[in-house]
């Protein structure tokens, strides 16, 4: 019996109409769309028309992309409007020359060489493609100034060391996303080499202020943030604040509770230092006895993150405090962490398997894991239940 080939996924085409639309387009372009279905509530929201990506070359250019080009023609709807409305790019920059101190001996640190760097810069192109207004992107010829005044400013024994002074520069001044670095000697002192050596390095800005942080945040926290709407959040059992201020590098409001006001005290210092104005802190203790109810809202927060504290009492409150749309995050020991490592002391404090899904119930769940994983300060792991989940929007009438 001959095999059935495997079908190809339905993939429908744009309309004529759209198509030409987006020919014609300087842009993505908002188009409000309804769809009704018999027996299904309408559905409206807007969308963006986005054309393929194309590139502008040159020594230092800016190569144009649009987000998210899977096809000539893409709606996309997760995002709101305005998150999508400018182009993503790169302004690239060739064969930066300049003379600089750089050699394992001290002989070859001794006097000046030729070094060369190359950059690719990750940044919005779109704001200045309508204003035609330099203000509005990244000026290379600053860039350039600058690299060059990291480059000579201090000997180095290692291109990798000039590489991270460079990054600490780049996005501490620039707005930028990504960086790509070559950076090289031209005339190396080594024998039958007739070309450069160098390095090739890149970096995102998230992972620049995940090296940096300190407290570093949970690497569950990480791995899950592209999940989090932007919005509010909720710090339970804040601590020291790794994640709020982790978050709050990141954009979010952030509000931090814990019974520990020296701690929160502590956490509004750090945040004032690292000027991370979205803060804010306020002492509850969530563990008082019945008729007690937690007062933590209803529907005021888009994420509320839990990290190794267990209250089960505490879930409902959580819940009704998420908005309808708005995910928990949640991570803390199971069973099994009680029995290989004895820790927390109480193994009341840990997780029975599949309790947090149980406690979770009426969310919709966008990841789930229980197990040994890797700990952020020992190479140990620890046994954790974690979960993504989020809040079922609020179903509307038909019509």
């Amino acid at each position: 019996m001959r095999g059935q080939r495997a079908r190809r996924p339905h993939r429908p085409h744009p309309s004529p109409i759209l198509a030409k639309l987006v020919h014609r387009s300087a842009g993505p372009l908002p188009i409000p769309i309804s769809i009704s279905l018999k027996g299904v509530p309408r559905l409206t929201f807007t969308a963006r028309i986005e054309r393929p990506p194309f590139h502008r070359g040159g020594s230092a250019s800016k190569k144009a992309t649009w987000a998210h080009p899977p096809s000539p023609l893409c709606l996309t709807v997760r995002n709101p409007i305005l998150d999508n409305a400018y182009m993503s790019g790169q302004i690239i920059i060739e064969r930066l020359e300049f003379r600089g101190r750089c050699g394992v001996t001290q002989e070859e640190r001794a006097r000046p060489q030729p070094l060369a760097v190359d950059l690719e810069l990750d940044c919005q192109l779109g704001p200045a493609g309508l204003s035609d207004n330099l203000a509005h992107t990244i000026d290379y010829a600053r860039v350039t100034h600058r690299v060059v005044e990291v480059g000579t400013a201090q000997d180095s024994c290692l291109l990798e060391a000039m590489a991270e002074r460079l990054f600490a520069m780049l996005f501490d001044e620039f707005p930028i996303e990504r960086v790509k670095l070559w950076v090289r000697k031209l005339h190396p002192p080594i024998a039958y080499v007739t070309g450069s050596v160098g390095i090739t390095v890149e970096r995102t800005r998230l992972t620049q202020q995940l090296q940096h942080a300190d407290p570093a945040p949970a690497r569950f926290l990480v791995q899950q943030l592209h999940r989090l709407p932007k919005g509010k959040v909720l710090d339970v059992a804040a601590r020291s604040g790794r994640h709020s201020l982790f978050l709050a590098s990141q954009g979010y409001q952030v509000e931090a509770i814990d019974r520990d006001a020296q701690a929160l005290a502590q956490l509004s210092a750090t945040a004032r230092t690292r000027k991370l104005t979205t803060v804010t802190t306020r002492t509850i203790d969530l563990e008082q006895p019945a008729p007690y109810e937690p007062d933590l809202g209803k529907e005021v927060y888009d994420v509320i993150v839990v990290f190794f504290y267990l209250y089960r009492s505490l879930f409902p409150y959580l819940i009704e405090a998420l908005k309808p749309g708005g995910v928990l995050v949640y991570e803390t020991f199971t069973i099994d962490n009680y029995f290989h490592h004895k820790h927390p002391k109480r193994w009341e404090f840990c997780l029975a398997h599949n309790e947090l899904l149980r406690l979770t119930s009426s969310l919709h769940v966008l990841h789930y894991d229980e197990g040994g994983h890797a700990g952020n300060q020992t190479s140990d792991s620890v046994y954790t239940a974690q979960l993504v989940a989020h809040k079922p929007m609020r179903s509307g009438p038909s019509t």
